[in-house]
Formats: C-alpha cells, sequence, structure tokens
C-alpha cells in the first residue's frame, strides 16, 4: 500500500529514534468527583463485560501520544475513556505511546464533557480523533446534563457521521458491540445519571461490584429456594406416615 493511500504510513511514530523522555502524568485533576467515577464506570465495566479477554486494552486520563512533535511542544491528548482493540491487554502501561503500539490508535474514545471543554471536545479533538486518529466510534458527554450525549462512527471516507439515538436516547458502539445510554443512580455515594455501557439485548453493563451483589442474590435465592422444596418434601413425608398410621402400618417399619 502506498503512503497516498495510508496517511498513518507517514506519521511520526515510525521515526528511527522516537522521543524516550515521555511525561505521563501532568499533575491536572479531572473536572470533578463526578467526571472522575463517570470515567471509573466506563472503563470498569467494560473490564468487568470481557472479564474473559486479553485482547484489548482500556483506560482512561492517559496521556495518548502519536507525534515525537508532542514532547516538546507538550501537546498532549488524554481522552476520558479510551479503548483499543486486539492489542495484548496484559502489559503494563503509564500511557498509550502509539510508535511502541505498532501504530495503533484507539478504537473507541468517550470524552466527558464540561462547560470548559465542551467547544474542544466536539471540534478540535474530535477532527483530531477523526483526521489522524480514525477512531471509528467517538462519544462525548457531560456528568452534569443528561441530555448531553452525542456520538459519531467513522464511515468508509474517513469521516465521522452523527449517530441517532434509539428509542431510549442510546448510541450504537459498533467497535465494541454495545449501546452508550445513559442510567440513573447511585454509585460510590453520588447520585446522578451516568453514562452506562449496555448489551445488545439492552441489559445494563454490570460494574464488578454489582455482578458480585447480583451473584450474591441469586445464591441467596436459591438458597431459599432449596429450603422451601426440603419443607415441602419433609411435609410431604409427614402426610404420608400419617396416612400409613390410618392404614395400620408403621411407617418406621417400612
Amino acid at each position: 500500500m502506498t503512503t497516498e493511500n495510508n496517511p498513518r504510513a507517514i506519521l511520526d511514530w515510525e521515526h528511527p529514534t522516537p522521543p524516550t523522555d515521555l511525561i505521563f502524568d501532568d499533575g491536572e485533576p479531572l473536572e470533578s468527583n463526578r467526571h472522575r467515577i463517570a470515567m471509573n464506570v466506563l472503563i470498569r465495566s467494560l473490564q468487568q463485560a470481557w472479564a474473559d479477554r486479553n485482547d484489548f486494552f482500556t483506560g482512561g486520563n492517559m496521556f495518548i501520544y502519536y507525534s515525537s512533535a508532542q514532547v516538546p511542544n507538550q501537546d498532549f491528548r488524554g481522552p476520558d475513556f479510551f479503548a483499543v482493540l486486539n492489542v495484548d491487554g496484559t502489559n503494563s502501561r503509564q500511557g498509550w505511546v502509539v510508535w511502541e503500539e505498532n501504530g495503533r490508535y484507539p478504537d473507541v474514545i468517550v470524552e466527558l464533557m464540561s462547560p470548559s471543554t465542551a467547544k474542544i471536545d466536539k471540534t478540535v479533538k474530535k477532527d483530531l480523533y477523526e483526521q489522524t486518529f480514525h477512531t471509528s466510534d467517538y462519544f462525548v458527554y457531560d456528568p452534569f446534563d443528561p441530555n448531553s450525549l452525542q456520538g459519531w462512527h467513522l464511515d468508509n471516507n474517513q469521516q465521522y457521521q452523527s449517530l441517532t439515538p434509539n428509542e431510549r436516547g442510546w448510541l450504537w458502539c459498533q467497535k465494541l458491540g454495545l449501546w452508550l445510554g445513559t442510567y440513573e443512580g447511585t454509585i460510590d455515594r453520588e447520585t446522578a445519571v451516568w453514562l452506562r455501557f449496555y448489551d445488545v439485548a439492552g441489559n445494563l453493563v454490570l460494574l464488578p461490584e454489582e455482578a458480585a451483589a447480583e451473584q450474591a442474590q441469586a445464591a441467596v435465592a436459591q438458597a431459599e429456594v432449596a429450603a422451601i422444596r426440603e419443607e415441602a418434601a419433609a411435609a410431604q413425608a409427614a402426610r404420608l406416615a400419617a396416612r400409613l398410621r390410618e392404614l395400620g402400618e408403621n411407617p418406621d417399619m417400612l
């Protein structure tokens, strides 16, 4: 494939001597505690959904280095949530360095907006993720605005097309095979309308602690059913013994 047909082939990550003095922490906190929780909800729920898989990496608020020019210019990009498919998810990473990942960029990105970042998230970052990253699915959401969810999917011409919500207001994430939609509830002691994943059937993708609680409830229910069956069996045996006595038989001798 020629470089004219493959724009990624000319990017800086192929430079023979990529920079090594990379910064992975700028000391800047997330916009709010709710933003932090919202980020972790997406990361942890996807990890829970794909707990049996090691062929993906998901992170958030981590620097993505895609050009050696970023280092001296400090032109950092740190999506609030991103996922890269078909990579070794067991590798330990401080950030995502494209030239150390065989030129791989995120397949899915979510930016958690605030009034101060919304314009950049929907213009500058959107253009970068479309034109340089070629990220298949890009979403934005303000954790303080339940009606703010927007998304785009990269078409065959490498251009973003707006996603149309379903009847529930959810957006389909083609790369993950999951819906992105809102969910009202309390997580980490904060009640809000969170951005959550849903499976194809519309079931909420659970967090690890939610899955554990659901399993515990199922175990309790199974124990209750077993106890009811045991009581029913004992009652039936008592009725049978009483009937045998009425017939002059000693059930203890049978």
